[in-house]
């Protein structure tokens, strides 16, 4: 966080304190372009870049900056030496086309002019006196996209603004190539203008259009020198329209009454109630349940003695408020439930053209990425790796960028996903014997080379050679007093004989010990990024190998490295394990409790068991030391909270219920999962995106409150932390087959995952807007740098068929999850079940069984199929009470070519935000239609529908999908790349 500020906000930022590196995490350097560059020490800000006009020096940001942007906010601190005009402060876009700042013009009138030059014409701000010449000041300037506005502040203030402006700007940048973006510090695109003569500190570029207030803290806290602000409520200027208290929302506007409620719960544990109760609608409405907001307790103060209470909630946009009675009884706790459901493996489940013999959106993703990562070069990914252990590069390898280039502190994460992807790719490309060879090789080969680095570590260069194995004493680098996550080329580490048995990173081991002595988040030396993040994904990846192939080399790193970490950890109090992974990114540790479960499952070892319970979240899981509340208690401590770096912790946690069948940890899981869906879900399965805190990647501070304190101007709903929430989801579901589960895993899969992926290359999302007039923003198409969510994009479209079907532990039972045409080999049954559909086009699929035998198939019924679910086995109608929201359960003796054909008649339903009604999303059946638009907007697309059914709306377009609302286009949001309104204005009538 950087002045309270999401950091996802942050496109680049340059201290200039005596290099022009980017100290944000995108890793765009700048480059100095004359030799007469000097950074010399200033009094107010120490160490500045220093221009002068005889040098002609001047500063080059990479082009991809501003690519795919659209709102921009420049801010930055200059100190002019010179009064003469033409000096250009920056200057951004080609040589026809620009956008600049020049702080005492560049006419004969002299003026603090900002102008955007383009075919579509000049947009001039040029109102206020030239800058003054002599002292410190802060500009900023402001491009805001969707309120069609430029802005610019001196100093914290609002000096001068134009509105209704014509952008033009796909003129002044190309968005697919970044080289032809030309960014200038210090100079003009057109060479023969006069050179900058002026100090500059602290330049920075965000991709979201800064308010006043923001602007104004950035300038105060550069004085006051307090800048890092975490987990702190950015007052917004007009970010979202707000609605007068009186505005009907939806089908609360007819509301009449709603029924009250009695739950019961033991004592300690707060009651689980339920999100949605039954109203009673006036004119003919005929909607059964109401969105009820109850209050979210931060303790479990109200339930540590028998008693009765009564809990009051709220209804959006309604005076009623439904009560509920809670009676805590002292008794036993309910018990948690067996793992009776077991995967398929990837092999086994293969993904086939629909019914008319078209590739599917699950093939056309899945394609994508198998091409990709059958062509590039795993030297590539093994690349930082060789670097820590001062190794040379093979022939024709290239160091990746963005979060794996040399200085990053997360450098090796996306090898982890890697690892995993070829891993998964392997399994699943039975069907071309030339791509699972290739992947096969790509395994071997990783895992040989990391096998020979991790052997390396703790040993000596040369017989008898110093060197320490002892993980618990490896000492500070060469010539160094301390620890650093100094990474650079001149000061990274690779005395590997010094790190310890075992260890294997694509970094010095510095950063985990840095972790222990209480370092923070952050890009200088003293600072750290989730070194246990970035070794989850590596050991994940490993043990993914492992399991497919049987590769005991991969094993052996594995248990090597869990062995190192299991060193450090023991030694460590339970004071500072909960301060470790209660630190802000820097204890974030992804699913390390899940992975050294695993390892204990694959080792039988016990000490990596004790090693997962070590990852516990303590304050999150438990409360505190004492375990007095938190989640296993059904209290909502992760409000608030980083999602990304929490959503894994549940994962772990109900990995070592499977392994230790301690109850807490199914609860932390199945309590987390409830509360997440139920108060901090967007409509395409997404749950993050705050404004308060002012963090894209963050839960909102309070549940239920999205429209208040989510929608955040950075984005919304990180992709990997859908994909992390699917894969709880699943595994939750091999415990408990509640329908809700696969339910909402469509939901995400089919509306996030899917529609994360570019129309023509594995590009793909990272946050994923949902503000109106929005566009996704896809990146990392040749797989050369990676952000967390480009990581797990390599994951999740190399394993699109793993939830389709379950099967019992006993193989009596088939589940039936998801509606994908794809085949199943049911080997322990020598059963095969072909799918055959064109879902979600049609409404219908076919089940055909090949082979035969005793066993209950069990589909789902998805709540969405409130028109019926029809089933028909052998062309005879059966008599099936199917509940939408359950699984409906076809018992029976199965014979070779049985068919069962299940109908489920889509119809149209709104899914609205749940603290503002009227914001509502659209949805045909499981798929969300996503209102497609021409240009950005401050206002969220008005729509009428009709309230006592809103299909009679919508006029059908095509036979895909596609649909008319008063001559605006709707179509899937995983069909749509430009721009787009996912929520909606909604008006029943």
């Amino acid at each position: 966080m950087l002045d309270g500020i999401g950091e996802t906000a942050l496109i680049v930022r340059y201290l200039f304190d005596g290099n022009v590196k980017d100290w944000s995490r995108n890793n765009l350097h700048g480059q100095i372009d004359d030799s007469g560059v000097h950074f010399i020490n200033d009094d107010q800000f120490g160490q500045v870049l220093s221009l002068t006009k005889n040098s002609k020096a001047f500063v080059t940001i990479p082009g991809e900056a501003i690519a795919q942007q659209e709102s921009i906010s420049v801010t930055g601190w200059i100190y002019l030496r010179s009064s003469e005009n033409g000096q250009f402060f920056f200057d951004f876009g080609n040589n026809e086309s620009h956008f600049f700042v020049a702080p005492r013009g560049i006419e004969t009138k002299e003026a603090y002019q900002v102008e955007i030059a383009s075919e579509n014409g000049n947009i001039h701000l040029s109102g206020q006196p030239p800058l003054e010449v002599d002292k410190w000041n802060h500009l900023a300037i402001v491009i805001d996209a969707p309120s069609k506005s430029l802005s610019t502040y001196i100093n914290g203030n609002l000096v001068e603004k134009v509105n209704d402006i014509n952008l033009g700007w796909e003129q002044l940048f190309d968005s697919n190539s970044s080289e032809n973006n030309l960014l200038y510090i210090g100079r003009s695109i057109r060479s023969e203008a006069t050179s900058l003569n002026a100090k500059v500190h602290d330049f920075r570029i965000y991709r979201i259009p800064l308010g006043e207030k923001q602007i104004a803290g950035i300038y105060k806290n550069a004085l006051e020198d307090d800048e890092a602000v975490v987990g702190t409520k950015v007052e917004l200027d007009g970010d979202l329209p707000m609605f007068p208290k009186g505005t009907p929302q939806l089908y609360n506007e007819y509301l009449k009454s709603v029924e009250n409620i009695e739950v019961e719960t033991q004592v300690g544990f707060l009651p689980q109630l339920p999100p949605y109760v039954k109203g009673i609608y006036s004119k003919g409405i005929k909607k059964g349940n109401v969105r009820v907001i109850w209050p979210s307790p931060k303790d479990n103060t109200e339930v540590l003695s028998p008693r009765t209470y009564t809990v009051e909630g709220i209804i959006s946009g309604s005076e009623i408020r439904p009560k509920a009675i809670v009676n805590v009884k002292d008794g036993k706790v309910p018990a948690t439930p067996k793992r009776e459901l077991e995967v398929f493996d990837l092999d086994q489940v293969s993904l086939n053209n629909n019914v008319h013999g078209q590739r599917t959106k699950f093939i056309e993703n899945r394609d994508k990425f198998i091409t990709k990562l059958a062509q590039i070069n795993p030297d590539n990914f093994l690349y930082m790796f060789r670097n820590a252990f001062g190794q040379e590069q093979p022939e024709g390898a290239e160091p990746l960028g963005v979060w794996d280039s040399q200085e990053t502190k997360l450098r090796g994460h996306a090898t982890g996903h890697y690892l995993t992807a070829v891993a998964q790719a392997y399994a699943s490309t039975g069907y071309n014997k030339e791509l699972q060879e290739n992947f096969s090789e790509k395994m071997k080969y990783m895992v040989n080379v990391l096998y020979q680095l991790s052997q390396m570590s703790g040993q000596p260069i040369e017989t008898s050679g110093e060197h320490v194995s002892d993980p618990a004493k490896v000492p500070p680098g060469p010539g160094k007093m301390d620890f650093d996550s100094d990474l650079s080329v001149e000061g990274i580490r690779t005395d590997y004989w010094n790190w310890g048995k075992g260890y294997l990173s694509a970094y010095p081991p510095d950063q985990f010990i840095m972790l222990e002595k209480g370092a923070t988040y952050g890009t200088g030396n003293t600072k750290i990024w989730a070194p246990y993040y970035t070794l989850h994904k590596i050991l994940a990846g490993l043990l993914d190998i492992y399991e497919v192939s049987g590769n005991e080399k991969a094993l052996e790193i594995a248990k090597g490295v869990g062995s190192w970490v299991h060193t450090r950890m023991s030694r460590l109090t339970t004071e500072t394990l909960i301060s470790m992974w209660n630190t802000y990114i820097a204890g974030e540790f992804g699913g390390m409790n899940e992975v050294m479960a695993r390892l204990y499952r694959m080792s039988n070892e016990n000490k990596y068991l004790e090693l997962a319970q070590a990852f516990d979240n303590i304050k999150v899981f438990f409360g505190n030391a004492e375990h007095s509340h938190g989640l296993a208690k059904n209290v909502d401590t992760f409000r608030g909270l980083h999602a990304n770096q929490h959503i894994p912790q549940m994962m772990g946690a109900l990995e070592m219920y499977r392994d230790s069948n301690v109850p807490e940890y199914y609860r932390i899981a199945d309590n987390f999962w409830n509360k997440t869906i139920n108060g901090y879900m967007y409509s395409i399965g997404g749950v993050a995106g705050a404004r308060n805190p002012a963090n894209a990647e963050c839960f909102i501070s309070e549940p239920a409150t999205i429209y208040e304190n989510g929608l955040s101007a950075g984005g919304q709903n990180e992709t990997c932390a859908t994909y992390n929430m699917l894969k709880l989801t699943r595994n939750l579901f091999l415990f408990d087959q509640r329908a809700e589960l696969m339910d909402y895993y469509e939901r995400g899969l089919y509306n996030h995952i899917l529609a994360s992926v570019a129309e023509d290359s594995p590009a793909n999302t990272y946050h994923v807007p949902l503000r109106p007039g929005s566009v996704k923003k896809f990146g990392n198409p040749d797989m050369e740098g990676f952000t967390c969510c480009n990581g797990t994009a390599l994951e999740s479209s190399t394993k699109l068929q793993n939830s389709i079907y379950f099967r019992s532990s006993d193989n009596k039972a088939l589940f039936v999850n998801l509606f994908v045409p794809s085949t199943l080999s049911w080997t322990e049954k020598k059963v095969t079940i072909e799918q055959t559909t064109d879902f979600p086009n049609e409404d219908q699929t076919l089940l055909t069984i090949r082979g035969g035998g005793e066993f209950d198939i069990k589909v789902r019924v998805p709540k969405w199929a409130t028109k019926g679910f029809f089933v028909k086995i052998n062309n005879k109608k059966q008599m099936a009470n199917a509940v939408p929201g359950s699984y409906l359960s076809l018992g029976g003796h199965w014979k070779d070519g049985d068919r069962i054909e299940l109908s489920m008649p889509f119809q149209f339903h709104l899914d609205p935000v749940m603290d503002q009604e009227n914001i509502a999303s659209l949805f045909y059946g499981p798929v969300l239609l996503a209102a497609q638009e021409s240009g950005p907007s401050k206002e969220w697309r008005k729509v009428i529908l009709d309230a006592k059914d809103i299909g009679r709306s919508i006029k059908e377009k095509s036979g895909k999908l596609e649909f008319t609302i008063d001559g605006v286009d709707f179509k899937p949001f995983y069909e749509t790349y430009g721009r787009h309104s996912v929520y909606l204005d909604v008006i029943l009538k």
